[in-house]
C-alpha cells in the first residue's frame, strides 16, 4: 500500500487532504501543518512501512473507527 493510501485508510475523516509535491535531489519529506514529521535528507533513508503513521499518531490521535470491517458476503 502506498503511504498516501495508508494515511487515508487510517485518518481520512480527519484529514483535509494529502498533498504530494515533487522535489529536487531525491527529497522525501512528510510535514503536518508545516512541521516536519519525517525527512529522508536528515535521516538518509526512506521511512520503513508504517513508520510515518506511527509518527503521525501522536498528532492525529488513534485512527477513528469509520469503516465497517465486516464482510457483507459472510453473513449466514
Amino acid at each position: 500500500m502506498s503511504l498516501v493510501g495508508e494515511l487515508m485508510a487510517r485518518w481520512a475523516p480527519l484529514l483535509d487532504g494529502v498533498e504530494l509535491k515533487t522535489g529536487s535531489k531525491g527529497r522525501f519529506e512528510v510535514l503536518i501543518d508545516g512541521q516536519e514529521v519525517f525527512s529522508k535528507a536528515r535521516l538518509d533513508r526512506f521511512p520503513a512501512e508504517g513508520e510515518v503513521a506511527k509518527l503521525l499518531e501522536p498528532r492525529l490521535g488513534p485512527p477513528p473507527t469509520w469503516r465497517s470491517t465486516s464482510n457483507p458476503d459472510s453473513r449466514p
